[in-house]
């Protein structure tokens, strides 16, 4: 499995809004147990999708600039990001197959 990159307010705009790949953004707690059930998918995406996209994810709790600058309601959280723009938006918990569905047409 990829290793994840974990960013903050500090790194967001460099690994996110500036990268030249689509960035999958995934807004989640340590307490949340929805994103303790979504962490192995967006695990695997990341190694699925290595060199396609970039998965990285955001303490919702440590980074609460982040979480009011896009309008976090809930978490977890899923933002597509492609050319510094969000593509999709996801909240809540869903199975790999429908985020698959929802994020692989962006890729291109």
């Amino acid at each position: 499995m990829a290793e994840m990159l974990n960013v903050t307010e500090d790194t967001f705009k460099t690994e996110v809004l500036d990268s030249s790949e689509p960035v999958l953004v995934d807004f989640s707690a340590v307490w949340c147990q929805p994103c303790k059930m979504l962490d192995p998918i967006v695990k695997q995406l990341a190694g699925e999708w290595d060199g396609k996209v970039k998965v990285v994810k955001i303490d919702a709790d440590a980074n609460p600039n982040l979480v009011m600058q896009f309008g976090v309601m809930g978490i977890p959280t899923l933002l597509f990001f492609k050319d510094g723009e969000i593509k999709e938006r996801i909240t809540g918990f869903m199975p790999k197959e429908k985020l698959v569905a929802r994020f692989t047409p962006h890729f291109n």
